[in-house]
């Protein structure tokens, strides 16, 4: 892999909040990606951006900026952490982060998930679930993650075809 130096992105603009930004080689320039007043969705955001940007084979550099102390901090964040950032984006978030985060965000991802798991069950030409199947789906929306509910939807759908 080829090594670039890329400028220290800057500092983002406004009140501190959470800010995701990302470098872009083309233009040699820093954009924003993701932005909250909570952690967990910026980084959820960025662990989306970097399996896209991986699945293309592409390298991705991004920064994360976040309220301390009343005023901006840069906190370190790599490509790896990103990937994973769904799943530990609560339990690292610092105690200077704010009021906790809304359970939207958890809802949300929630009906995501099942969202994916129906989908796939309808292409595998399961449509009518008794309440049994339905608790079975939210059992599994519950205890999997995003990425192994799409994994089990791609299989129901390979199945069903």
């Amino acid at each position: 892999m080829e090594t670039t130096t890329r400028p220290q992105s800057p500092q983002p603009t406004g009140a501190p909040r959470w800010v995701a930004l990302f470098y872009r080689p083309s233009s040699a320039g820093w954009q924003v990606c993701a932005e909250s007043p909570h952690r967990s969705p910026v980084q959820y955001a960025l662990g989306e951006m970097a399996q896209t940007v991986r699945a293309r084979g592409e390298d991705l550099a991004v920064s994360l900026w976040g309220p301390k102390d009343g005023g901006w901090q840069r906190f370190d964040v790599s490509t790896t952490t990103a990937t994973t950032a769904a799943t530990t984006a609560t339990a690292s978030q610092p105690s200077s982060a704010g009021p906790k985060e809304p359970g939207k965000l958890a809802e949300r991802m929630n009906d995501r998930r099942q969202q994916v798991l129906m989908a796939g069950l309808s292409k595998a030409g399961v449509y009518d679930l008794a309440p049994d199947d339905q608790a079975a789906v939210q059992a599994l929306v519950e205890r999997l993650d995003e990425t192994t509910v799409r994994k089990v939807a791609q299989w129901l759908a390979a199945a069903g075809s």
